[in-house]
């Protein structure tokens, strides 16, 4: 069985969806949610689900990196997580963190990536006018938003669509595509899947 552990900032609805997956012959289960805020919804969330909490604050580290990250590590280490899932983890984790992982770690964007790294993608891709928008699930390499792709799903962008609207319907496919690619993951299938 992977054990898989999911970090989170807000609210963890993929995670929710990720957690809801790894059941019956699911090859892998959540071992630990971790937040870098200690008041996330997605770790009251998680704990609802009978799934182990952590918190690790990176403020009062201020712009030390290196020591917020090994204090991650430290954290994780009891509960021998095999790979991690990043789900609206919102800091950038440095080589230092990422090396140890590297082919272990996953990371969903809300872009079709590589366009669009990086925050405001919504708005970006409403101002560029593109025709369709979606999301990425993808490796996570030293390099922000990099990394072989392993999964995409797109929508189309309607005529009157918002940042919110779109980010919304952006959303509902995360849901259905982050769990997909973790189980083909996890099954060592590397190739990229599309919805819908």
């Amino acid at each position: 069985m992977t054990r898989v552990a999911i970090f989170v900032s807000g609210g963890g609805s993929n995670m929710v969806k990720l957690v809801e997956s790894m059941t019956g012959d699911h090859p892998g289960r959540a071992c630990v949610v971790l937040s870098n805020q200690p008041d996330a919804g997605g770790l009251k969330k998680a704990a609802d689900m009978g799934v182990p909490t952590l918190a690790v604050d990176h403020r009062p580290f201020g712009k030390d990196r290196q020591s917020f990250e090994d204090a991650l590590q430290t954290a994780l280490v009891p509960f021998e997580p095999d790979m991690i899932c990043l789900a609206g983890f919102m800091r950038v984790l440095t080589a230092g963190f990422v090396s140890p992982w590297q082919g272990r770690m996953l990371n969903i964007h809300p872009s079709l990536l590589p366009k669009y790294k990086g925050l405001h993608t919504h708005a970006r891709a409403l101002e560029a006018g593109d025709g369709e928008a979606g999301c990425t699930v993808h490796e996570v390499t030293s390099a922000l938003d990099d990394g072989p792709i392993l999964g995409q799903a797109r929508v189309t962008v309607a005529p009157d669509d918002t940042p919110d609207t779109l980010a919304a319907r952006v959303l509902g496919m995360e849901h259905q595509l982050y769990p997909l690619v973790l189980r083909r993951f996890i099954e060592g299938k590397r190739d990229t899947v599309f919805l819908p």
